[in-house]
Protein backbone atom coordinates (compact mmCIF):
# COMPACT_ATOMS: atom_id res chain seq x y z
CA UNK A 1 0.00 0.00 0.00
CA UNK A 2 1.31 3.48 -1.11
CA UNK A 3 1.85 6.07 1.89
CA UNK A 4 1.10 9.77 1.84
CA UNK A 5 1.52 12.50 4.03
CA UNK A 6 -0.35 15.76 4.14
CA UNK A 7 0.55 18.44 6.01
CA UNK A 8 -2.74 20.52 7.39
CA UNK A 9 -4.78 16.97 5.97
CA UNK A 10 -7.27 17.34 9.08
CA UNK A 11 -9.81 19.87 7.26
CA UNK A 12 -10.35 22.15 4.24
CA UNK A 13 -8.91 21.16 1.06
CA UNK A 14 -6.33 19.00 2.83
CA UNK A 15 -9.10 16.49 4.71
CA UNK A 16 -10.95 16.42 1.03
CA UNK A 17 -7.21 15.20 -0.61
CA UNK A 18 -7.32 12.29 2.66
CA UNK A 19 -10.59 11.13 1.75
CA UNK A 20 -9.82 10.87 -1.61
CA UNK A 21 -6.55 9.30 -1.68
CA UNK A 22 -7.94 6.81 0.92
CA UNK A 23 -11.04 5.62 -1.61
CA UNK A 24 -7.77 5.20 -4.05
CA UNK A 25 -6.46 2.26 -1.69
CA UNK A 26 -3.87 4.81 -0.11
CA UNK A 27 -2.61 5.29 3.62
CA UNK A 28 -2.57 8.89 4.30
CA UNK A 29 -0.26 9.99 7.22
CA UNK A 30 -1.82 13.77 8.32
CA UNK A 31 -0.04 16.35 10.03
CA UNK A 32 -1.57 18.92 11.72
CA UNK A 33 -2.15 21.24 14.84
CA UNK A 34 -3.41 19.37 17.59
CA UNK A 35 -7.50 18.98 18.01
CA UNK A 36 -10.61 17.66 17.71
CA UNK A 37 -10.51 18.62 13.92
CA UNK A 38 -7.33 16.44 13.72
CA UNK A 39 -8.71 13.55 16.15
CA UNK A 40 -11.59 13.25 13.88
CA UNK A 41 -9.37 12.87 10.63
CA UNK A 42 -7.91 8.92 11.96
CA UNK A 43 -9.22 6.43 10.41
CA UNK A 44 -8.20 2.67 9.44
CA UNK A 45 -6.56 4.01 6.52
CA UNK A 46 -5.73 7.33 7.97
CA UNK A 47 -2.75 8.33 10.79
CA UNK A 48 -2.88 11.28 12.40
CA UNK A 49 -0.08 13.26 13.62
CA UNK A 50 -0.08 16.44 15.88
CA UNK A 51 2.09 18.69 14.82
CA UNK A 52 3.24 22.40 14.67
CA UNK A 53 5.69 22.27 11.69
CA UNK A 54 7.32 25.96 13.15
CA UNK A 55 8.93 23.36 15.20
CA UNK A 56 11.78 22.29 13.05
CA UNK A 57 12.43 19.23 15.93
CA UNK A 58 8.94 18.52 16.29
CA UNK A 59 8.90 17.94 12.33
CA UNK A 60 11.62 15.66 12.42
CA UNK A 61 10.33 13.54 15.15
CA UNK A 62 7.08 13.04 13.23
CA UNK A 63 9.24 12.43 9.90
CA UNK A 64 11.58 10.12 11.80
CA UNK A 65 8.43 8.20 13.05
CA UNK A 66 7.03 8.20 9.61
CA UNK A 67 9.57 6.79 8.16
CA UNK A 68 9.82 3.56 10.38
CA UNK A 69 6.13 3.37 10.17
CA UNK A 70 5.59 2.76 6.74
CA UNK A 71 7.46 0.73 4.05
CA UNK A 72 7.58 3.60 1.74
CA UNK A 73 7.19 7.59 1.49
CA UNK A 74 5.26 7.58 -2.15
CA UNK A 75 3.57 11.10 -1.72
CA UNK A 76 4.17 14.68 -0.07
CA UNK A 77 1.56 17.47 -0.08
CA UNK A 78 2.02 20.15 0.99
CA UNK A 79 -0.63 21.88 2.16
CA UNK A 80 -0.30 23.60 5.38
CA UNK A 81 -0.77 27.46 5.29
CA UNK A 82 -2.70 30.44 6.91
CA UNK A 83 -3.30 33.69 4.94
CA UNK A 84 -2.90 37.16 5.92
CA UNK A 85 -5.71 39.81 4.98
CA UNK A 86 -4.64 43.39 4.95
CA UNK A 87 -2.32 46.52 3.35
CA UNK A 88 1.38 46.62 3.56
CA UNK A 89 1.18 49.58 5.02
CA UNK A 90 -1.08 48.10 7.96
CA UNK A 91 1.04 44.80 8.47
CA UNK A 92 3.19 44.53 10.96
CA UNK A 93 6.72 42.42 10.81
CA UNK A 94 5.33 39.92 12.99
CA UNK A 95 2.70 39.21 10.86
CA UNK A 96 4.84 38.69 7.83
CA UNK A 97 7.09 36.37 9.77
CA UNK A 98 4.12 34.40 10.54
CA UNK A 99 2.59 33.61 7.34
CA UNK A 100 6.48 32.51 6.22
CA UNK A 101 6.81 30.52 9.22
CA UNK A 102 4.23 28.27 8.41
CA UNK A 103 3.61 28.55 4.57
CA UNK A 104 7.32 28.36 2.97
CA UNK A 105 9.31 27.41 6.40
CA UNK A 106 7.29 24.59 7.63
CA UNK A 107 6.85 23.43 3.91
CA UNK A 108 10.98 23.21 3.92
CA UNK A 109 10.84 21.70 7.59
CA UNK A 110 9.11 18.79 6.12
CA UNK A 111 10.74 17.99 2.79
CA UNK A 112 14.07 18.30 4.10
CA UNK A 113 12.98 15.46 6.74
CA UNK A 114 11.40 13.48 4.07
CA UNK A 115 13.62 14.06 1.09
CA UNK A 116 15.13 10.81 0.83
CA UNK A 117 12.23 8.30 1.81
CA UNK A 118 10.63 10.26 -1.35
CA UNK A 119 13.73 9.28 -3.69
CA UNK A 120 13.74 5.88 -2.61
CA UNK A 121 10.09 5.30 -3.16
CA UNK A 122 10.94 7.60 -6.66
CA UNK A 123 8.04 9.63 -5.78
CA UNK A 124 6.32 12.82 -5.85
CA UNK A 125 6.70 16.48 -3.91
CA UNK A 126 3.20 18.29 -4.19
CA UNK A 127 3.48 21.79 -3.46
CA UNK A 128 -0.13 23.78 -2.61
CA UNK A 129 0.51 27.09 -3.59
CA UNK A 130 -2.03 29.50 -4.89
CA UNK A 131 -3.25 32.05 -8.11
CA UNK A 132 -0.95 34.11 -5.55
CA UNK A 133 2.13 32.52 -5.92
CA UNK A 134 2.24 33.30 -9.22
CA UNK A 135 0.58 36.44 -10.00
CA UNK A 136 -0.12 40.13 -7.54
CA UNK A 137 -2.93 39.77 -5.42
CA UNK A 138 -4.95 42.57 -3.57
CA UNK A 139 -4.39 43.24 0.26
CA UNK A 140 -2.19 39.73 0.17
CA UNK A 141 1.37 40.84 0.16
CA UNK A 142 2.73 38.68 3.23
CA UNK A 143 0.32 35.25 1.36
CA UNK A 144 1.79 36.45 -2.03
CA UNK A 145 5.28 36.85 -0.95
CA UNK A 146 5.16 33.32 1.21
CA UNK A 147 3.35 31.58 -2.30
CA UNK A 148 6.14 32.87 -4.65
CA UNK A 149 8.89 31.43 -2.05
CA UNK A 150 7.55 28.81 -1.65
CA UNK A 151 7.08 28.36 -6.29
CA UNK A 152 10.46 29.68 -6.68
CA UNK A 153 11.73 26.50 -4.03
CA UNK A 154 9.81 23.94 -5.61
CA UNK A 155 10.66 24.86 -8.77
CA UNK A 156 14.13 24.59 -8.12
CA UNK A 157 13.59 20.92 -6.36
CA UNK A 158 12.47 19.44 -9.27
CA UNK A 159 15.79 20.28 -10.97
CA UNK A 160 18.00 19.07 -8.09
CA UNK A 161 15.82 15.65 -7.94
CA UNK A 162 14.88 14.89 -11.07
CA UNK A 163 18.25 12.52 -11.17
CA UNK A 164 16.77 10.13 -8.86
CA UNK A 165 13.35 10.06 -10.39
CA UNK A 166 11.22 12.22 -8.34
CA UNK A 167 8.55 14.59 -9.45
CA UNK A 168 8.04 17.92 -7.95
CA UNK A 169 4.78 19.49 -8.73
CA UNK A 170 2.83 22.29 -7.81
CA UNK A 171 -1.07 22.84 -7.63
CA UNK A 172 -2.08 26.81 -7.83
CA UNK A 173 -6.13 26.81 -7.19
CA UNK A 174 -7.58 30.42 -6.72
CA UNK A 175 -9.92 30.70 -3.58
CA UNK A 176 -11.16 27.40 -1.98
CA UNK A 177 -14.37 27.10 0.06
CA UNK A 178 -12.95 25.56 3.45
CA UNK A 179 -13.44 28.39 6.39
CA UNK A 180 -16.13 30.72 5.22
CA UNK A 181 -16.90 33.11 7.92
CA UNK A 182 -14.31 31.89 10.32
CA UNK A 183 -13.03 34.33 12.64
CA UNK A 184 -9.32 34.91 12.64
CA UNK A 185 -6.92 33.54 14.19
CA UNK A 186 -5.50 36.23 15.91
CA UNK A 187 -4.94 40.03 15.51
CA UNK A 188 -2.84 40.98 12.30
CA UNK A 189 -5.08 40.13 9.68
CA UNK A 190 -3.74 36.38 10.05
CA UNK A 191 -6.63 34.14 9.11
CA UNK A 192 -7.77 30.81 8.01
CA UNK A 193 -7.68 30.15 4.21
CA UNK A 194 -10.65 30.04 2.39
CA UNK A 195 -12.01 32.31 4.77
CA UNK A 196 -11.70 35.84 3.04
CA UNK A 197 -14.85 37.48 2.21
CA UNK A 198 -13.26 39.05 -0.82
CA UNK A 199 -12.93 35.67 -2.18
CA UNK A 200 -13.83 35.26 -6.18
CA UNK A 201 -15.91 32.29 -7.20
CA UNK A 202 -14.66 30.03 -4.86
CA UNK A 203 -14.36 26.34 -5.60
CA UNK A 204 -15.71 23.44 -3.19
CA UNK A 205 -12.72 21.73 -1.62
CA UNK A 206 -13.83 17.98 -2.86
CA UNK A 207 -14.02 19.46 -6.42
CA UNK A 208 -10.44 21.17 -6.33
CA UNK A 209 -8.53 17.68 -4.76
CA UNK A 210 -10.40 16.10 -7.78
CA UNK A 211 -8.62 18.26 -9.93
CA UNK A 212 -4.95 18.13 -8.05
CA UNK A 213 -5.17 14.72 -7.82
CA UNK A 214 -5.97 14.12 -11.29
CA UNK A 215 -3.10 16.61 -12.40
CA UNK A 216 -0.68 14.62 -10.04
CA UNK A 217 -1.74 10.96 -12.19
CA UNK A 218 -0.49 12.70 -14.88
CA UNK A 219 2.39 13.92 -13.62
CA UNK A 220 1.87 17.61 -14.46
CA UNK A 221 4.59 19.95 -13.36
CA UNK A 222 1.73 22.86 -12.86
CA UNK A 223 -1.56 22.27 -11.81
CA UNK A 224 -3.99 25.43 -12.09
CA UNK A 225 -7.04 24.31 -10.21
CA UNK A 226 -10.36 25.57 -11.44
CA UNK A 227 -11.35 28.18 -14.22
CA UNK A 228 -10.51 31.49 -12.47
CA UNK A 229 -6.82 30.27 -11.84
CA UNK A 230 -6.72 28.70 -15.09
CA UNK A 231 -7.65 32.40 -16.93
CA UNK A 232 -5.18 34.10 -14.25
CA UNK A 233 -2.49 32.06 -15.40
CA UNK A 234 -3.17 32.66 -18.78
CA UNK A 235 -3.99 36.47 -18.46
CA UNK A 236 -1.28 37.13 -16.75
CA UNK A 237 1.39 35.52 -18.81
CA UNK A 238 -0.15 37.41 -21.82
CA UNK A 239 -1.06 40.62 -19.96
CA UNK A 240 0.07 41.29 -16.71
CA UNK A 241 -1.34 44.74 -16.81
CA UNK A 242 -4.97 43.53 -17.62
CA UNK A 243 -4.81 41.09 -15.18
CA UNK A 244 -4.18 43.75 -12.50
CA UNK A 245 -7.08 45.29 -13.67
CA UNK A 246 -9.32 42.48 -13.58
CA UNK A 247 -7.99 41.33 -10.70
CA UNK A 248 -8.75 44.45 -8.47
CA UNK A 249 -12.58 44.93 -10.53
CA UNK A 250 -13.30 41.83 -9.84
CA UNK A 251 -12.08 41.97 -5.80
CA UNK A 252 -13.99 45.26 -5.41
CA UNK A 253 -17.07 43.51 -7.27
CA UNK A 254 -16.73 40.66 -4.20
CA UNK A 255 -15.80 42.68 -1.28
CA UNK A 256 -19.21 45.05 -2.12
CA UNK A 257 -21.13 42.02 -1.98
CA UNK A 258 -20.02 40.86 1.04
CA UNK A 259 -20.72 43.62 3.09
CA UNK A 260 -24.22 43.74 0.90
Amino acid sequence: MKTAVITGGAGGLGRALTQDLVAKGWHVAVLDLPGPELDRAASASVTVHACDLTDAEAVASVCRRLREDHASIDLVVYNAGITHIGLFAETTLAAHRRVFEVNYFGAIHVASALLEPVRQSRGVHLAISSVAGFAPLHRRSAYSASKHALEGFFRTLREEEREFGVDVLIAAPSFVATNIGAPQEHEGGIARPGSAPDGIDYMDPAVAAKIILDGVERRRTFIPVGRVARLAALINRLSPGLYVRLMMRSIRKGGAQSRG
